[in-house]
């Protein structure tokens, strides 16, 4: 009981110096936790991917659409249980900051594919039944207040017109890690409209998503796709679901390092900080620390002490911090929400961010505390006199 008991003392010996340490502890591990949540949060979708679902998009770019009538052919392919198409569609929703993805999809085949939008029976079969129908993310539909039945209109951009739908449905997530925040309608609804009033533009689809029968044949499937339609108008490219979202993380890459670089300073800096503070404060107690020699404790003990008093701050600050991350992220995901839907701050996060303040601790204290242990009793009671 002794021991905790003076390093409790010692480290509220001075109030305010102790204070703003952990106070700028806290902000330091806030910080990394929010930059480590951004990084979880921009790999969610490809950590969410399926290993039994492939993606075939057009070999030269995204924007360019693919012959509906290729989906019956990948149909054929050894391998493939089912296939679905989508379209990226644009729309903006009252005015240009209300960003969301929306996505005209072949809905039969693309719900029974996606089992982690969790829709009810009555509204999947409203949704089916409904040619103008929509179903939008839980997410999605508390941050503009929808509810079903509600009539969503879309200013189109890629489309132009407004388009109006019928909200049938809401989806929630299997998992917690799930997006939510994601517009579905039609495609069928589309590509009649488009050759209806633009043409040529109609029976032509963004990408087509295969559902394998074993996920463990998906590049001899992959490639058996792209096999059939070399040489083509149309050449594809097919990669899994997992490729195919990491080939965005990778348009952003090197933002990501600079972000990892940063959160990984930031602790550098608080470290220095805290380094500084356990240097002033074993300076000013060599007196006692040579007084406590006199009297028979070992240098060892006197090490403790300091070890003891710098990792008792950081670990409160620590967990101070950690505890702040939560409704800090909270905060963050309402202004960013439709670009990083699934930002939670995850438990492996809370572990780097509780790891990173022990090593605050241990790395500000190594120093002062050899330099205490070292002092000579001689020259500590000097300074008494």
């Amino acid at each position: 009981m002794f021991v905790p008991l003076l390093v409790l003392r010692n480290a509220f010996r001075h109030k305010l110096r102790t204070t703003l340490t952990i106070v700028g502890i806290v902000v330091a591990i806030v910080a990394f936790g929010m930059l480590r949540t951004i990084i979880d949060a921009w790999y969610a979708g490809a950590n969410a991917s399926s290993s039994a679902r492939l993606v075939t998009r057009s070999s030269v770019s995204l924007v360019f659409p693919l012959p509906l009538n290729y989906a019956q052919k990948i149909r054929q392919v050894d391998g493939v249980a089912n296939v679905a198409w989508a379209n990226w569609f644009g729309g903006i929703y009252v005015n240009e900051r209300n960003f969301f993805a929306q996505f005209a999809i072949r809905a039969p085949e693309y719900l029974e594919m996606y089992p982690e939008f969790v829709l009810s029976d009555d509204e999947r079969h409203a949704f089916l039944m409904d040619r103008t129908g929509a179903i939008a993310g839980r997410k999605l539909a508390q941050k503009y207040g929808w509810k079903v039945g509600d009539q969503i209109p879309l200013r189109g951009t890629i489309y132009p017109g407004t388009w109006t739908f019928n909200l049938r449905g809401i989806y929630d997530g299997a998992e917690e890690g799930t997006d939510t925040s994601t517009f579905f309608f039609h495609f069928d609804f589309l590509n009649e409209s488009i050759k209806k009033h633009l043409g040529g533009r109609g029976d032509q689809a963004g990408l087509f998503i295969e559902q394998l029968r074993r996920p463990e044949d998906a590049a001899a499937v992959s490639q058996a796709i792209d096999t059939m339609f070399h040489n083509s108008l149309a050449e594809t490219l097919t990669e899994t679901e997992k490729a195919f979202q990491l080939g965005f993380v990778a348009m952003s890459e090197a933002i990501l390092l600079a972000i990892q670089a940063v959160s990984f300073v930031v602790i550098v800096i608080i470290m220095a900080v805290m380094a500084n503070t356990m240097a002033m404060t074993a300076r000013e107690r060599y007196a006692e620390y040579a007084t406590m020699k006199a009297l028979g404790f070992s240098n060892g003990f006197v090490a403790l002490l300091i070890f003891a008093e710098s990792l008792g701050i950081a670990l409160f600050g620590g967990l101070l911090g950690v505890a702040l991350t939560f409704p800090a992220a909270e905060a963050f995901a309402k202004t960013v929400g439709s670009i990083l839907p699934a930002f939670k701050v995850s438990p492996q996060t809370m572990a780097m961010q509780m790891g990173a303040a022990l090593v605050i601790g241990v790395v500000a204290a190594a120093i002062p505390a050899w330099r205490a242990s070292r002092v000579r009793i001689v020259e500590g009671l000097r300074a008494i006199a």
